[in-house]
């Protein structure tokens, strides 16, 4: 078999993965959202919330007060992937990003309440492989096989891949050989499944799933500001407005750290991190 025809095979799995993955996170996702046992005869509060950030909600929101009495759904997606759906109207209550970029376009699309728009948590890096050890970034200094990260041009966190790339003067090396996710959650997968060898993923995601990876100082990417609003059209303003409360109260805050996430609102000492 000639090298050029190996190439094609490895893309092609590559690619196969990918899109099996691709079906696999969707489905998981839905399935817990309609295994949750609340009240029928509310409509769901629809949150829309970046791949990345929807295990740590989910976990943050099972010590929400009166839990059980809000009928609440999570479809999880990359952030430009939702910011799309909600221009077009998706039915959305909560937007909790990944970025601020899209929250401040849909302010200044007059979208979202006014005065919704805070910034919840900042996002962190990690580089990571399931089958290789990882001592530090110099891993990738002589590493010639497949690197997955998130689409820089939809998911903020594969933005944030691609500067810090750019900042170790590795990007144009490994360009050619990057698997692109549809989304944080995605590249996660292909790393864990082994169809791709090593990727740069979310922190938390490690943090989650009690993995061990290379944080990847913040200063090699602009910072992952990510930021929450209240869409104008939603039909349950109190119960959006009580999420994202909770979410921003001092002692959620608090738990970001564990989470793999920095708080994006300051606490006090008693609270401190």
């Amino acid at each position: 078999m000639t090298t050029l025809l190996k190439k094609r095979l490895s893309l092609a799995l590559l690619l196969l993965a990918t899109v099996w993955l691709a079906f696999y996170s969707h489905h998981t996702i839905a399935k817990q959202a309609q295994a949750n046992d609340f009240e029928p005869q509310l409509k769901p509060l629809r949150i829309a919330v970046a791949a990345n950030f929807a295990p740590a909600l989910e976990h943050l929101l099972k010590d929400l007060p009166n839990n059980s009495k809000i009928n609440y759904q999570i479809i999880s997606a990359a952030t430009g992937t939702l910011y799309q759906q909600i221009k077009h109207g998706a039915p959305f209550d909560l937007f909790l990003a990944a970025d601020n970029l899209r929250p401040t376009k849909l302010e200044q699309e007059q979208l979202i309440l006014p005065n919704s728009r805070q910034t919840y948590a900042f996002g962190q890096l990690a580089l990571w492989s399931a089958t290789e050890k990882i001592n530090n970034l110099n891993k990738l200094n002589n590493f010639s096989g497949y690197l997955a990260i998130a689409n820089p041009s939809t998911a903020p966190y594969g933005k944030a891949a691609q500067q810090a790339l750019q900042s170790l003067s590795l990007w144009s090396k490994l360009e050619n050989r990057v698997v692109t996710g549809i989304n944080i959650n995605q590249t996660f997968q292909q790393v864990r499944s082994q169809a791709v060898p090593i990727g740069i993923v979310a922190l938390s995601q490690l943090k989650i799933n009690q993995l061990k990876g290379i944080t990847i100082p913040a200063h090699y990417y602009q910072p992952i500001a990510q930021q929450l609003v209240i869409l104008k059209n939603s039909k349950q303003l109190k119960h959006a407005q009580q999420i994202s409360d909770f979410l921003l109260q001092e002692i959620t805050q608090a738990k970001l750290k564990k989470l793999g996430y920095l708080p994006g609102k300051n606490i006090n000492s008693q609270g401190a991190l």
